[in-house]
């Protein structure tokens, strides 16, 4: 088994390294006005941390929902079960399954392998992802949900992004090391690279989902990045074979559509190419790791962007950070350097602004209110006021929660009202509220350890309070949920 130093991030001025520091201050500042939700990022030059930062209540210490940069960890876990001769590029898709084969198999189906599972060329339909129909499945079998959707194509010809294919080279892996692929990289990938405590959601069947899932601190996705950079090579180790790193990294089919996206320079084993000869492990919301050859560096983000806004950090990081990485290294700057550590040391996600308590707050402190049947289960809310901060308590059928909420501070709890199924259940929120007026009570609730947050808009009127719910980001409909609730008091008679 190979171990390393856990701490073997080395850190050093961006000087030093070739980078100026008001290339990287001015990168920042620019991300602060013109995107607000970046949640950390961390930029490596020649090996070594030049500038890092977390916007609280982000932090070092959390790990961050990874979404669709899974795919890059599970390409990886191939790359290694290859390597081991567990299976090749060659072997057909349904040789490994074929209890969960269709009755019919025509020519495309059959002639599906392994490399088109990683190149997402399974010959699926234009925009056909088998994701939703295997997920959707009664019977929780994904694998037999991915062999049921339409091959129209013969694999290897068409680009369609496919996060059911990933799912199908996770249970590869599975089936032919007889261990999840998140336990089959512990000790060949996250053990060595000091990387502790990587969680993953699996399916209904007991395998690691693959393609969406993963969560880890942005420092593992850096290390995650390093070691492609330097071809594999970990602390003296081949941890990954070099011509892996090569094919996997490299240009293997055409998704060519807009010549000045990065979704559209081509695309490797779960990697996508970019713009000036990068790659990159990429998830939607704005989860980054950016490997850059020729510059010798990388950079990992975490973040809660919408969907539509995800080329705009990459556009920044072309036009400010590029440019800035010179061959040699540059005379130190001290001043600059302090301002961009004082500047990297005090990121904030604002917290809600009020002080302020509303007189409305001692007639609803405290009171049950009875709420409307709703998508999220809610059965009776309640708003206990202090001097200090307040607590939002709910009950649903699955149990009673409380959220601990601060005025002009983020106070942290846990919650289970904003579960995503397949991604995550009870987890860590930091929240912050304030009256807006004196009968509007806003509460932000933030999923630190996720790209979303939730706003809460409670408008008190009498015996009788509504609630608005709104997510900052989602692949679904971002129309608002909203609330009816009534006293309970004045309900039970």
């Amino acid at each position: 088994m190979v171990t390393t130093d856990k701490n073997d991030l080395q850190r050093a001025t961006p000087e030093s390294q070739g980078i100026a520091s008001a290339a990287i201050l001015q990168f920042v500042e620019t991300v602060e006005k013109q995107i607000h939700e970046l949640h950390s990022f961390i930029l490596l030059r020649h090996g070594k941390v030049v500038a890092e930062g977390w916007w609280s209540p982000y932090g070092r210490e959390y790990p961050h929902l990874l979404f669709s940069l899974s795919k890059s960890f599970t390409s990886t876990a191939v790359g290694l079960a290859i390597a081991e001769g567990h299976f090749s590029l060659d072997d057909t898709v349904i040789s490994f399954f074929p209890d969960d084969a269709p009755a019919e198999i025509n020519e495309h189906l059959e002639a599906m392998r392994v490399r088109h599972l990683l190149t997402m060329s399974t010959g699926s339909g234009q925009f056909e992802d088998t994701w939703r129909s295997m997920v959707e499945r009664s019977d929780g079998n994904w694998i037999k949900g991915f062999f049921e959707v339409p091959i129209d194509h013969e694999p290897g010809t068409h680009f369609v992004y496919n996060t059911g294919a990933t799912y199908m080279l996770s249970a590869i892996v599975q089936k032919t090391t007889g261990m999840k692929v998140v336990d089959y990289l512990e000790s060949r990938l996250f053990e060595p690279l000091g990387i502790e405590k990587a969680t993953w959601t699996e399916s209904p069947q007991g395998i690691t989902a693959g393609g969406i899932g993963l969560s880890l601190k942005t420092e593992d996705v850096a290390r995650f990045g390093q070691l492609y950079l330097q071809k594999g090579m970990w602390q003296g180790q081949q941890i990954l074979l070099e011509a892996w790193v090569e094919e996997a990294t490299g240009f293997r089919i055409d998704n060519s559509k807009h010549p000045n996206a990065d979704w559209a320079q081509g695309y490797g084993y779960q990697f996508w190419r970019c713009r000036h000869n990068a790659y990159r492990g990429d998830g939607v919301f704005g989860q980054f790791c950016i490997v850059m050859p020729e510059q010798d560096a990388v950079l990992a983000i975490t973040a809660g962007i919408d969907v539509f806004d995800s080329q705009q950090p990459l556009d920044l990081i072309w036009e400010m950070l590029l440019p800035a990485m010179r061959p040699d290294s540059l005379a130190e700057d001290a001043a600059v350097q302090n301002t961009l550590t004082q500047k990297l040391s005090s990121l904030s996600l604002l917290p809600t602004q009020g002080h302020v308590i509303s007189p409305v707050a001692a007639q609803v402190s405290g009171q049950v209110y009875r709420v409307d049947a709703n998508a999220l289960k809610i059965e009776t809310i309640a708003l206990n006021f202090s001097e200090s901060g307040c607590t939002l308590n709910i009950k649903t059928a699955a149990g009673e929660e409380t959220i601990p909420c601060g005025y002009g501070a983020w106070h942290r709890g846990e919650a289970a009202l904003f579960n995503q199924p397949l991604l995550f259940n009870r987890t860590p929120v930091a929240a912050s509220g304030e009256w807006i007026d004196e009968d509007t009570f806003t509460i932000v609730v933030r999923l630190y350890e996720t790209p979303f947050y939730h706003t809460l808009v409670c408008n008190f009127g009498g015996d009788e309070m509504m609630v608005e719910i709104q997510v900052n980001i989602s692949m679904d409909s971002m129309k608002p949920l909203l609330l009816t609730a009534r006293f309970a008091s004045l309900i039970s008679t």
